[in-house]
């Protein structure tokens, strides 16, 4: 028995959700790559709901994308594809790069029907696999839960055009809009904390979801942070990372104490290959504390300076040469208003907690003036609560260009 139309519509969403729940859990763990999930189902011999005979999720970088870990799953399983419908939260690709082309495997199973949450980002070959397909006599459909699938992969869409880190910034707020208290009221190497714990977590998984995360020395000195993935998360079969949380830490004159958390936890990058501490300093950083750094596992590099601080975007241009797609930023006032007045963020989490710090107070961004102004230059606004903390998330630039549907 052939299925409605609306229960037809209805089945696509539900299998399109599944599929992002796959790509969902490869957060973490295919960077530089994109987050993809793909579900291959058939119809019953004799018709009704169609069943799932392989799905996937592409995991790391030089395995399988999520398309070719499907169609392996349905084999295994002794399924024929011929007939069978894919539902990809990506466009599958056309192009030769560590694999070959998931367009051409699709083809090659014999798949009838193809439902695709959004196209490919990149301008040079967007659409390239969609027409593929259709040349093979595949139905295509294109758009379903597209919103969804591109919040999966805003910092590979942003690198793939610009080639820099999609950068966001976070910030943890008193309700008076400040940063931090005065320092005089604060002991020295601890952090103040002013969200609640749920809020706190909420972190760790923004954390988990980005290649790196940044801060100054000021904040080193004042709050002595670990700057780790705390999350707990895995991905599926309890995979780790596939590269460490790259800790970034800009430190003009090199004045990081050796003793320092995040000296004293580095991972130097010898067993999984990519280290976690990146110390960016100026040109006239002292020799003897490179040496150290250096002899203690952390990576230093000094970079071009500009009006006696570092230049953000040749931070920006070194993390991109590490293939770090997206950027967290977890910096004070002086940072913070750096990033955004060079235009330089793309979107912003501000978490704000019932606590007031008064006039004298640290504010949140110097030269940016109050938070919630700065609210009003945001697009694509959410809000959510955290506990007793307010969370409102936003963008400055869209990551996704305008595509163009190709016949």
């Amino acid at each position: 028995m052939e299925l409605s139309a609306t229960t037809r519509a209805a089945l696509d969403e539900a299998l399109m959700q599944r599929a992002l729940k796959l790509a969902a859990e490869s957060i973490g763990l295919a960077s530089p790559n994109p987050q993809v999930g793909c579900i291959l189902t058939r119809t019953p011999v004799g018709g009704g709901a169609p069943m799932v005979i392989g799905e996937g999720a592409h995991l790391y970088a030089n395995r399988d994308h999520a398309e070719i870990v499907a169609l392996k799953q349905a084999a295994q399983r002794g399924f024929s594809t011929t007939g069978a419908t894919a539902y990809v939260t990506l466009e599958p690709c056309s192009h030769h790069g560590r694999t070959g082309p998931c367009a051409d495997a699709l083809i090659a199973a014999g798949i009838s029907r193809c439902v695709v949450a959004t196209q490919d980002p990149n301008p040079q070959v967007s659409g390239q696999g969609l027409a593929k397909l259709r040349a093979a006599g595949i139905e295509v459909v294109v758009g379903l839960l597209q919103q969804q699938a591109r919040d999966l992969n805003d910092a590979f869409a942003h690198f793939i055009q610009h080639r820099t880190p999609f950068v966001t910034l976070k910030a943890a707020l008193s309700v008076d809009g400040k940063l931090a208290p005065p320092p005089a009221s604060r002991f020295p190497n601890q952090p103040h904390w002013l969200t609640g714990p749920a809020a706190r977590y909420e972190v760790q998984l923004l954390r988990h979801a980005a290649d790196a995360v940044l801060t100054g020395i000021g904040t080193v000195l004042a709050d002595d942070p670990q700057l780790t993935d705390r999350s707990g998360l895995f991905g599926p079969n309890k995979l780790p990372r596939r590269r460490p949380l790259l800790r970034v830490i800009l430190d003009t004159h090199l004045r990081i104490p050796l003793s320092s958390q995040l000296v004293r936890s580095v991972d130097d990058g010898h067993t999984s290959g990519y280290p976690d501490l990146l110390i960016l300093c100026g040109k006239t950083a002292p020799e003897t504390k490179i040496s150290a750094l250096t002899n203690l596992g952390a990576h230093v590099e000094t970079i071009p300076g500009h009006n006696g601080h570092l230049s953000l975007p040749s931070v920006l241009s070194t993390l991109a040469e590490r293939n770090i797609l997206s950027l967290l930023l977890e910096c004070g006032s002086h940072l913070n208003g750096a990033f955004l007045q060079q235009n330089l963020v793309d979107k912003a989490v501000l978490l704000y907690a019932e606590t007031e710090l008064g006039d004298q107070a640290i504010p949140f961004a110097q030269g940016i003036g109050s938070p919630y102004l700065f609210e009003e230059s945001l697009h694509r606004i959410t809000r959510a609560n955290y506990g007793t903390d307010a969370c409102v998330t936003g963008y400055l630039h869209d990551p996704w260009p305008i595509l163009q549907p190709r016949p």
